[in-house]
């Protein structure tokens, strides 16, 4: 028997349509890809992230010559709050990605191993995370938890 899943997502026709708060956000996220290190792929990330106090952490992808020794700017960014947050709840997750040197509108979604971390912190904390994603232009997608990209999620609950 063939079954079949949907997963929803609000598509935001641009940067002016966003909020005062995810503007924030995006501008951020914006601010730490030029910082990006990724000499071997000139793909450059950044991730702004809102806690439930209101502050705003950020990271960038970080590269490594002994690959995949490097780590992506979502982790970067989510394992910094771990560590140094370990009992603020994640509100919001915005991310925009791109080629170094050219322009997309393509919004970048998080990886496999970005959207597996993300999960993990959405069960700690028992509340879904809004996730952004954008590129640098065009429209931003929003999703209301990573399991709106990760259906068939692995969690603790199976171990």
């Amino acid at each position: 028997m063939q079954k079949e899943f949907t997963t929803s997502f609000e598509a935001i026709a641009s940067y002016d349509h966003l909020d005062e708060a995810e503007k924030k956000l995006f501008d951020t996220a914006q601010k730490f890809r030029e910082i990006a290190y990724a000499p071997y792929s000139n793909f450059t990330v950044g991730c702004a992230i809102m806690l439930e106090n209101g502050e705003i952490i950020s990271g960038s992808n970080q590269e490594n010559a002994a690959y995949p020794s490097g780590l992506c700017a979502e982790r970067t960014t989510i394992f910094w709050i771990g560590a140094n947050h370990p009992n603020i709840k994640i509100k919001k997750l915005f991310v925009i990605g791109a080629p170094k040197d050219a322009v997309s509108s393509v919004p970048i979604p998080p990886c496999g191993a970005c959207r597996q971390s993300i999960l993990e912190y959405e069960a700690k904390q028992q509340q879904g995370i809004e996730i952004y994603f954008a590129s640098l232009g065009g429209a931003i997608y929003k999703t209301r938890s990573i399991r709106d990209l990760l259906p068939f999620s692995f969690d603790a609950s199976y171990l």
